[in-house]
């Protein structure tokens, strides 16, 4: 779980005449994921594509141009499951969209056409003049423009160009006839002169014979009569997508097929007589492997398992494992084409693991292709979801833990300890539902899955705080109004925001302290020294410096919370006796063990970067107290939503105060007017059992019918806010502590993602 899947890399070495059944095989099998042979081989090449190839693309595109004219979403559509005569099927499917879409074409052409027309005379139509009175005068220019009237009017005013002129208008298009001045003449573009510096849009006259009216009106039947047409081909080219679309997206499935299939050479060893395929598989595949390229050509093929990847920096073995490497034929696996003399098993050499482009054999022949192991991620169902916010970083190096197993730990608590809401966590948890079970897109249904748990963690929360969209009735039910926690947003309850500081602090020691062990445990590879500097002296750096920020040594200087947030007495939300670590642990234990933490910290650096490792590793030391103050994040997130929530809620109920400093909303009513006046001359006032000594707000509820339906719009949509800001605020915050101050102790990531080559390594299928 800690781990991705265990990976070997497997060869399978044969004759090209069996080549095509292997190729199958392999396909149909979907879990070798194939490496590409770079060519650095001596007298192999890469493999040409099976014959066939280029026709089966050359289909393949045609019917994806099919599916994109006919609008298909193969998502949507169930492929047929076998096709009959379908090169002929295809035909006529291709001639017949081809035909519609050629119509569809034209109809649009020619609609795109009338529309230019029916632009250009829809200004003379509106101007009401005909045509043949604007064109034809020896002695004045004419123009029709569209733009504001009165800058038209004044530019032609103050043109010299121009020594009278006259307007038509309608709408907002103007007709000008302007009379040249002395020393111009028609044709000089007087008109336009004049009007350069407005902003206005000139209309060319239309080459027609009839009134702009009649000609507009023509020319709207002949676009609607486009338009039922266009309607009419659309309709036939949806009847063929519903006779024709599950072959469509079934053969396109099958094509796809043929076409992986028949490249899959290019990515092979290949002499004139053999082939070499190798790959990664996962280890408990194996036998499967061998099973399946046994069944279809039988001793034809040399199957070896070459190694088994261990978790070092690269994912290649630090050592090969015993793995039986005999191929039956004693000779030593140079493949069945292979003329070199037989050898006995006593004389064969085992193969040997090598990272340098190729792992010799016995003979001589290099048989391995240098790459790295994908990854496959190796999680429970329940914690499978949560791969999608690792990978949105990046997926784990196969050489890392995994660390989405503690995402399912840490990151729904956190959202829900922060947001707290028995009624928000409803709604989380049904978006979560909807999208889990309505959708079948993996990142919508891991979206839905995660949505569930931190839904149902804001539930479990709410029932400890006792609160439904912010009120407190859920506490009254179920604890009697006092319920086992309270967000501290009220002064009388207080102390239990400096208990969700103090808690929020020891929240990030153990987080990180988790990450530094991971971090730890995934460099041991490199020795317990290496990893130690790595990751073990900043964990004593941190807990050392923490041992003494909790001791009682010079407390004076320190925050009181840190002594009375889990002590005893009115400073303690819960009395369980702390009053901070001895002052003599701090001194003889936390200094010590900080300093040798921050000591063994900097000769890491220094053995990173020289004498520079000083400064930087005394700069980054401060990183352990900044790391850890940055989880007090998750108490101001409580704060800030249980303040929005309350807000909401006092807008609409209203809320008195007690003598206590308890707040209470105006649910069942609140104090008359007498009451009002009597605590505005400073009296106490007994209201449902509490001395009330202040009103906060009167509540929109309270106010009248006009009031109360404002307040239920405030009340709705102010919840929906607090609904949304809570994925921004307690979502995004606790991503964060997730990927800044968790992931950066012990994650770097980058693994390759694990492509099996086989049916579902097609985009869109299963």
């Amino acid at each position: 779980m800690l781990r991705p899947d265990r990976m070997s890399k497997v060869s399978v070495t044969g004759s090209k005449r069996v080549m095509p059944e292997v190729i199958e095989a392999v396909y149909a099998l979907n879990e070798v994921h194939l490496s590409d042979y770079d060519g650095s081989w001596a007298a192999f090449d890469n493999g040409d594509p099976i014959a066939g190839a280029d026709e089966a693309s050359e289909r393949l595109v045609t019917v994806r141009a099919l599916e994109s004219t006919l609008d298909i979403d193969r998502e949507e559509v169930e492929p047929e499951p076998g096709v009959e005569d379908r090169e002929a099927r295809l035909e006529r499917v291709r001639s017949r969209v081809n035909e519609l879409d050629d119509e569809r074409t034209e109809l649009r052409d020619e609609r795109r056409r009338v529309e230019d027309r029916l632009d250009r005379i829809e200004p003379f139509a509106d101007l009401g003049i005909d045509l043949d009175l604007l064109s034809g005068y020896r002695s004045v220019e004419v123009g029709v423009v569209s733009g504001p009237e009165a800058e038209i009017e004044a530019a032609l005013a103050e043109s010299e160009e121009i020594r009278a002129y006259e307007t038509f208008t309608g709408g907002d298009v103007v007709a000008i006839v302007a009379a040249p001045a002395e020393g111009y003449s028609v044709g000089d573009g007087v008109i336009d002169d004049a009007l350069v510096g407005v902003d206005l849009t000139r209309h060319e006259l239309p080459d027609t014979d009839r009134s702009p009216e009649a000609y507009a009106d023509e020319l709207d039947a002949r676009r609607r009569e486009l338009d039922a047409e266009l309607e009419d081909v659309e309709a036939r080219l949806e009847q063929v997508a519903r006779e024709e679309g599950s072959f469509l997206v079934g053969l396109e499935r099958r094509l796809t097929m043929e076409v992986q299939q028949a490249e899959a050479p290019l990515q092979f060893a290949t002499t004139d007589r053999a082939f070499v395929a190798e790959g990664w598989i996962r280890t408990k595949q194996y036998d499967t492997l061998v099973a399946a390229v046994t069944d279809a050509v039988g001793e034809s093929v040399e199957i070896e398992e070459l190694e088994r990847a261990d978790y070092d920096d690269h994912g290649h073995p630090t050592h090969t494992e015993e793995v039986d490497h005999d191929d039956g034929d004693g000779n030593g696996g140079s493949g069945p084409d292979s003329e070199e003399p037989a050898a006995d098993d006593s004389e064969r050499e085992p193969a040997r693991a090598a990272t340098d482009g190729g792992q010799a054999r016995a003979g001589g022949d290099i048989v391995t292709i240098d790459d790295e192991p994908p990854v496959v991620q190796d999680n429970t169902r329940a914690a499978k979801p949560f791969e999608f916010l690792l990978q949105m970083i990046a997926r784990p190096k196969y050489s890392e833990l995994d660390p989405t197993f503690f995402l399912l730990l840490t990151f729904p608590a956190f959202f829900g300890f922060m947001l707290g809401d028995l009624g928000y966590g409803l709604l989380y948890g049904t978006v979560g539902f909807l999208l889990y079970s309505r959708f079948d897109d993996d990142v919508v249904r891991s979206l839905g899955a995660i949505g569930l748990w931190a839904g149902g963690f804001t539930m479990l929360f709410g029932i400890l705080y006792g609160e439904v969209f912010g009120m407190h009735v859920l506490g009254d039910v179920l604890f009697g109004g006092s319920p086992p926690m309270h967000k501290g947003l009220q002064p009388a309850y207080a102390e239990y925001s400096q208990t969700w500081l103090m808690v929020s602090v020891l929240l990030g020691l153990a987080h990180l302290t988790l990450g530094y062990v991971l971090g730890f445990i995934n460099d041991m590879k490199h020795g317990v020294a290496e990893s130690y500097l790595e990751h073990g002296s900043w964990a004593l750096l941190m807990l050392g410096f923490w041992t003494w920020v909790f001791s009682r040594h010079t407390s004076g200087v320190k925050p009181d919370f840190l002594y009375e947030a889990l002590g005893s007495g009115s400073g303690a939300a819960y009395e369980l006796g702390y009053t901070g670590l001895p002052a003599d642990v701090g001194l003889y234990v936390g200094v010590p063990v900080a300093v040798i933490g921050l000591v063994t910290m900097i000769y890491g650096e220094v053995k990173h970067y020289g004498g520079l490792g000083i400064i930087i590793g005394l700069l980054e030391s401060f990183s352990v107290l900044g790391d850890v103050l940055s989880y007090l994040r998750i108490a101001a997130v409580i704060l800030a939503k249980a303040g929005m929530a309350f807000v909401v809620n006092m807008l609409f109920f209203g809320v008195y105060v007690d003598d206590h400093g308890g707040w209470h909303f105006g649910t069942g009513g609140m104090p008359d007017s007498e009451a009002v006046g009597a605590l505005e001359a400073g009296e106490t006032v007994a209201y449902h059992g509490y001395e009330v000594t202040e009103i906060m707000f009167g509540g929109l509820l309270h106010g009248g019918l006009l009031s109360a339906a404002v307040g239920v719009v405030v009340l709705v949509v102010g919840h929906i806010v607090v609904l949304l800001l809570g994925v921004t605020s307690a979502g995004l915050q606790g991503i964060r502590l997730e990927y800044v101050e968790f992931f950066e102790k012990f994650y770097e990531g980058g693994g390759r993602k694990f492509e099996p080559f086989g049916h579902g390594s097609a985009d869109g299928e299963e």
